[in-house]
Formats: structure tokens, sequence, C-alpha cells
């Protein structure tokens, strides 16, 4: 590590990365916290606690395999500059305000992917992009929601089927229980994914600037990554709470303990595969699933349909955001 190499312009990049896991957390809180409120388990306050306090353990329990391939797997590492990150960072911020504004429950994840690859291709064209990175993350944004919502309804079967003869008042506290643990899940799969991701854009900035002489993802900035989402988590995101908690379908607890659970089991395989997908997707995925098992009429399918259509625009609207603020800072940094 060459200490010397720590410029004021790679400081001042890290706080923008820092500032765009904060937003990731705030934007995102709402993913692991929703359904909580939307069933009373939690007042607002005591569910973005609970959800911050696991976005931070997970700090202790994955490796860093989704930083690696943001830092490495989109774009080729030998090309990003400070004016790329800056570029980046700043397009998937401006987007994820815009759609916080608007209420919407677009992925911050997508935002900062599409921010990578357009701030890269305005500097190296097409050539700059890793292709087998990129289209493992593009596959997720369908593979995810899709694996949340079977996941959901099979959860809700199998809760159905053995809860079938049980006192309905009893069966409703066990899952209002159920949903604390399964929101603390869901809040881990959230930190272990998201997270990882700030870092593995700091590890390539200080790569580029040769603070470090081989691509690595310093603890430190991992650490810092953790701590700062879990802040921005705490103070919520409160108008995409609404969205997902109510206006897609009213969750009963067992559709939010199976929503929740089948989101985490899906963060955690990819997580484990080193996949960036989408924690909004798959809450979203799943949410939908859980509400499709009681009933399917009961999803508000216009609604669903307009979120897909956010997601859809994601990747393409941050990346031109991306590759605009890239020219802008070609010529200051």
């Amino acid at each position: 590590m060459d200490l010397s190499a720590f410029s004021g312009t790679v400081f001042f990049l890290i706080l923008v990365a820092l500032a765009f896991d904060f937003m990731n957390g705030m934007h995102d809180s709402a993913n692991a916290i929703a359904t909580v409120v939307s069933t009373r388990v939690l007042k607002p306050v005591q569910a973005v606690l609970w959800a911050g306090l696991f976005n931070f353990a997970a700090y202790f329990i994955f490796q860093a395999s989704v930083a690696n391939t943001i830092g490495k797997g989109i774009i080729a590492p030998d090309l990003v500059d400070n004016a790329v990150v800056f570029g980046a960072l700043v397009g998937a911020i401006t987007w994820n305000v815009i759609t916080w504004l608007a209420g919407i429950p677009s992925s911050s994840s997508h935002a900062l992917v599409g921010g990578i690859v357009g701030a890269g291709v305005a500097k190296g064209g097409t050539g700059a992009i890793v292709w087998g990175g990129l289209s493992k993350t593009i596959y997720a944004i369908v593979l995810s929601p899709f694996t949340g919502f079977i996941i959901a309804i099979v959860l809700m079967i199998l809760a159905s089927w053995a809860f079938a003869k049980a006192n309905p008042s009893w069966a409703d506290g066990i899952f209002r229980k159920l949903q604390l643990v399964s929101s603390a899940l869901y809040s881990l799969g959230h930190g272990s994914n998201d997270a990882q991701k700030t870092a593995g854009v700091i590890a390539v900035l200080l790569y580029s600037n040769h603070v470090y002489k081989e691509f690595t993802v310093p603890s430190w900035a991992i650490f810092a990554c953790y701590v700062t989402m879990g802040l921005g988590t705490m103070l919520g995101g409160w108008r995409i709470v609404h969205t997902m908690g109510s206006k897609i379908t009213k969750l009963s607890p067992m559709q939010g303990a199976c929503a929740n659970t089948a989101g985490a089991i899906t963060l955690f395989m990819a997580t484990g595969l080193g996949i960036p997908v989408s924690t909004t997707h798959t809450i979203t995925g799943a949410i939908i699933g859980a509400g499709t098992a009681r009933r399917a009429s009961s999803v508000r399918w216009g609604l669903a349909s307009s979120i897909v259509w956010a997601w859809v625009i994601t990747m393409p609207a941050a990346a031109l955001m991306s590759a605009i603020f890239y020219w802008l800072a070609h010529f200051v940094l």
C-alpha cells in the first residue's frame, strides 16, 4: 500500500462512494422493513434500527466476492480513472434521487452497474466492457425476482399446509415472530450484496491510483461501506416503504415472513456466487409471489408492471447520466 498515492482527489471520490452507499441504504431500507411495518410487527423506527443492525452484521459473515465482480468484472480495471469513478457514482446517485423522490422502488445496484458501464464506455468504447461479468449481472435482473417469486410461493404453500388446522390467532402470533427473524435474514442478505458493491468501486479507484499495486478489496473499505450502509438504512426511505409494503399487495404476517425468507435465500445464493443482484428486484418478486400464492387478484398488477418498467430503464438511464458526468469530470479531474 502506497500512502503517498492517497491524493485529495482520491479521498474526495471515496467520500462520494460512501455517499452513494449511504443513499443506497436509505433507498433500499424499504426492502427489508416494508413487510414488518405494513403488518405492524414493528414500528417504523424500530424496523429501520433492526434492519440497519443486521446490514452491518453481514460484514462478519460474508466474503468480498461481489466486491470483486463490481471492481473488475464490469469494465476493465486498467481503463478506470478518477473521471470514470466520479461519473459512475454521480450518475447512479442522480438516478437514485429521481426514483426516491418519485417513490419508485428501482434498483440502486443496477443504477451503479449502469453508471459503471456508461462512464466506462464514454472513456473506452464498448471494448471497455467485461462482457462475462456484465452478462451475469443482466441475467440476474430476470432471475433474482423470478427466484424470489417461486421460493415465496413454495414457502406459502408449505406454511399454509403446516398451519391449516392451527388456531388462527396462535398462527398469526407465530408468524409475527418469524417476521422478525426473516427480516433480519433479509437485512443480512442486503448488506452482504449491496455494501460490497461500493467497496468494489473503492477498490478499483485505489488500484487505478496505484495505492495498491494489484487489485485488492481492503478490509477497511468493506468495513466503512457496511457501517455507512447501516447508517443509511437506519434513516429509512419512507416513500418507498409505502409502495413496497401496501400498494403492491396487502400482506399478512405469514406472507411477510415467507416473502422476506424467500428474498434472503435468493440473496445468500447470489452473494455466494459473487453476483451483484438487485435487492429491490428480489424482494419485490418475493412479495408478489407471496401475494399470488394467497390470491392472484390481490396483487395490483398494474403497479407491479410499472415497477418492472422502472427496472428496465434504470441501467440505460443511469448509464446515460454517468456518461454525461464522466465528460464533465474529464475536464476537471
